[in-house]
């Protein structure tokens, strides 16, 4: 039996075909997976803008809808270059994640700053799926030296994390908002010890920042 730290030589210094073989697989696997998961995010995405209350959530939904289309184009050009055919692999967890942001509009009054505080977090919640989605992605393709894929691969990643982070300052905006709304319906109302987060508080991994 092949020693653990032989392999793991073999596995870094690429002289180990069985693995790469096997990661090789994997990675196909998991691009029809975020195959998937796009083409099911821009059908989501376009239904969370039309739920959406303020001008700012839809269209936040509706830029990041556009974005997803060529991000979709992008995964069918990886497809081609490594020569395979274009097709998708079911994913329980997005199907998941989508049902709950249709639990949230189902759930919210039509017109109310809840629902888009509702909509963010589910929003911020698949974007943080689809940033480990590519990251994962991503490592494989350098691992296996696809280069071209790497690239595009990166590419999108950068505009996932991009729209997660947009998210986060839009999500800040909204409790400043809503704060300041409350302020001028109930003066005195708030207590002066109630932390309102900065973008200093803001982390990308709590869509509220709080």
């Amino acid at each position: 039996m092949t020693a653990l730290a032989d392999r793991i030589a073999s596995f870094f210094s690429g002289n180990d075909s069985t693995t790469d073989e096997g990661l090789r697989d994997l990675f196909i696997s998991e691009l029809k997976s975020v195959y998937y998961t796009e083409k099911r995010a821009v059908d989501a995405l376009g239904e969370q803008a039309e739920a959406s209350t303020t001008n700012e959530v839809g269209t936040a939904f509706l830029t990041h809808q556009n974005e997803s289309h060529n991000q979709v184009e992008r995964l069918e050009e990886i497809f081609k270059i490594i020569g395979i055919k274009t097709e998708v692999l079911t994913s329980d967890a997005i199907d998941g994640l989508i049902s709950d942001a249709r639990r949230v509009i189902s759930g919210t009054e039509p017109g109310s700053l809840t629902r888009d505080a509702g909509l963010i977090i589910a929003a911020q919640k698949i974007e943080h799926y689809e940033i480990a989605a590519y990251g994962s992605l991503l490592t494989l393709a350098n691992i296996l030296d696809f280069s071209q894929s790497a690239e595009l691969l990166a590419k999108t990643l950068e505009e996932e994390k991009e729209t997660d982070r947009k998210l986060t300052v839009l999500a800040e905006s909204f409790v400043n908002n809503r704060s300041k709304e409350e302020e001028d319906k109930h003066p005195g109302s708030h207590h002066t010890s109630r932390h309102i987060p900065t973008s200093s508080d803001v982390t990308l991994g709590g869509p509220l920042g709080i």
